[in-house]
């Protein structure tokens, strides 16, 4: 059943990625100062530890299964460079926006709906104002710990999770409306391999925005940035 799963999904993200690699792969981003950002009401935290995250993990695998996630990839422009929206947890943790699918939800709905309750004003809404992109990447957690790959292991029959990384784009201007508990922060792109240092994030999340180099990325006053620009923080993050 873990092969299958594991085949599927793979399958799957080859035939989106197929798709993408015949379109342009050019990703307009525009400054910081275009965006509003506000706050409403604390969302509760369901868990206070490691310890209480990983007994949820356990009780909703033995009721459910594997639980797949779903994270967003968002730029914006700041000192003419390209920055990656972060949200801050307990001002300790920080993390891509996103979160668990529902049983029977689609990727794209999910992250949507996401998205909305933790950065839009109307966290009831259907989420449509989020143009969801191409799936960046999948990667696996094979037992309840903290480290996920970039692969499912071929001895793994029941991943415990899925988390599926997508690139979501931004319009010339919007209204981010984030949770009075959590903080959102833009950090520099070219830093986020440095993130276990600095930003206190799993390592895995630095890999996970590394394939955002294959777009040529160009800011609003028609200024770019060419792949081969990135191509030492992934080196440096794989190598991290």
């Amino acid at each position: 059943m873990g092969e299958e799963v594991g085949v599927t999904a793979a399958n799957s993200l080859h035939h989106q990625n197929s798709e993408t690699d015949d379109q342009s792969l050019q990703l307009d981003i525009y400054p910081l100062s275009s965006y509003y950002f506000g706050s409403k009401d604390a969302i509760p935290f369901r868990d206070h530890s490691l310890a209480d995250r990983i007994q949820r993990m356990k009780s909703n695998y033995a009721a459910r299964g594997m639980r797949t996630c779903v994270e967003a990839v968002i730029l914006v422009e700041l000192f003419k460079h390209p920055h990656l929206l972060l949200l801050q947890v307990r001002n300790s943790f920080f993390k891509l926006p996103g979160g668990r699918l529902r049983p029977g939800e689609s990727d794209t709905d999910g992250l949507k709906r996401k998205l909305a309750r933790k950065l839009s004003l109307n966290e009831d809404g259907d989420g449509a104002e989020w143009e969801v992109g191409e799936c960046l990447g999948m990667w696996w957690r094979p037992d309840f710990e903290t480290l996920m790959y970039p692969f499912l292991p071929p001895n793994i029959k029941q991943p415990k999770e899925c988390t599926k990384l997508f690139l979501v784009k931004l319009p010339e201007s919007r209204k981010f409306i984030v949770p009075k508990n959590l903080r959102l922060l833009s950090v520099p792109l070219c830093q986020v391999h440095e993130n276990h240092k600095v930003w206190t994030m799993d390592l895995h999340q630095s890999w996970k925005v590394s394939r955002v180099s294959r777009h040529s990325i160009w800011y609003t006053d028609n200024s770019i940035i060419e792949p081969s620009q990135f191509s030492v923080v992934i080196e440096i993050s794989i190598c991290g």
